[in-house]
């Protein structure tokens, strides 16, 4: 070739590079406006910690021991891979404890800063981590108390965070798919483990340690997550309605005791609750919320003082009937329908604080909202 050929062809290399520049230069910056829109466009979730075994860490002294709350809702997020992907993530320590030692006071902040990022706008959904032992009770609480249809997701897990085999990652992975979709908004609070979406009036725990531990006897999951299919929400019943209640001034409900029914039960329990303090009290009964005579007596007493009594169920499935085996409007009971006696107590609390104490108003608020 000669110089002139190379030259010549020198000076096309370097037309052709300059023309290529803006283009590269223009597919970086498109890119990148790409990259920040979508980043723009992805939900903003609210994750407020509280502790619980899904922030445990193992206790090296004792095989299987470990203690709650030990990791912070920020490292919890972080050691999940994937969530920004998901959404935009924003997380707060509530407390750090064992659901064992959930309080009025935790509700009350949670059910506030809840409901201050909803009015402000802070945030497209929310998800409480959570020990699991009363997760349930946290969940209903805040199903009755939080207003708006934006979604509030509770997670928790069987196993520590430390265990070789946590539930907790993919469970949080989980919750945040459910917490950032838009199907999600209306449904109430949620629990979301072990690849089922439960409703907060239905989720219970069935198993002391199994992952397959929390159910909804009555209405089943109200959604799976896939891992290949992604989120499937079931059908609504239709008429489903949500009623919420008016959190009560201060930080602390009033005093409602659950009384277990048990084979020659008699009044005693019954009567402490009453020299206790109690506002009303909730019967764990047997079978239909039956329980002793002699412990039957001793509730119709305290009703005609004005302690609200609920007859609930310790069986797992199924509703309390009103005047079924017992005369409930001639004692002046309430039955819980398909509410069982920890979720009986939250409602019965709420009702009491907001003034209601007649038995025909406390029925109406437990008939099913179904």
């Amino acid at each position: 070739m000669t110089r002139d050929a190379v030259t010549s062809a020198r000076h096309q290399h370097r037309r052709r590079w300059m023309l290529a520049i803006p283009l590269v230069c223009f597919a970086f910056w498109s890119g990148g406006i790409g990259a920040a829109a979508q980043a723009a466009e992805l939900p903003r979730i609210l994750v407020l910690a509280t502790g619980g075994t899904i922030a445990g860490q193992a206790d090296p002294r004792a095989t299987g021991a470990y203690k709650s709350g030990q990791i912070t809702g920020e490292q919890l997020m972080q050691s999940v891979p994937g969530l920004d992907k998901l959404a935009k993530i924003n997380a707060e320590q509530i407390s750090s404890i064992g659901s064992q030692d959930m309080n009025d006071k935790v509700w009350f902040a949670l059910a506030r800063r809840i409901q201050d990022a909803f009015d402000k706008n802070e945030a497209d959904g929310v998800i409480v981590t959570h020990g699991t032992d009363t997760l349930e009770e946290t969940a209903f609480f805040l199903d009755n108390v939080v207003r708006g249809d934006k979604p509030v997701v509770i997670v928790g897990s069987m196993r520590p965070a430390t265990a070789v085999s946590a539930d907790g990652p993919g469970n949080l992975y989980e919750a945040v798919q459910v917490a950032a979709d838009p199907r999600s908004r209306g449904r109430g609070v949620m629990a979301v483990l072990n690849d089922k979406i439960q409703g907060a009036r239905s989720v219970t725990k069935t198993n002391t340690t199994s992952i397959e531990t929390f159910s909804s006897a009555n209405d089943g999951p109200v959604g799976y997550v896939d891992t290949a299919g992604g989120i499937r929400f079931m059908a609504q019943a239709p008429g489903f309605r949500r009623t919420t209640y008016q959190l009560p001034a201060g930080e602390q409900l009033p005093r409602v005791e659950i009384v277990y029914s048990h084979a020659n039960m008699d009044a005693v329990p019954i009567e402490d609750a009453i020299s206790h303090g109690a506002k009303g009290i909730v019967l764990a009964g047997v079978g239909d919320g039956n329980t002793s005579k002699s412990a039957l007596d001793a509730l119709e007493a305290a009703a005609k003082k004005g302690i609200v009594v609920v007859r609930s169920t310790r069986v797992r499935s199924g509703f309390v009937t009103r005047n079924v085996e017992v005369d409930d409007d001639k004692n002046g009971f309430v039955v819980s329908e398909d509410l069982n006696p920890q979720k009986a107590r939250v409602l019965t609390q709420l009702l009491i604080a907001g003034g209601v104490t007649a038995s025909a108003e406390l029925q109406k608020a437990f008939t099913a909202t179904w």
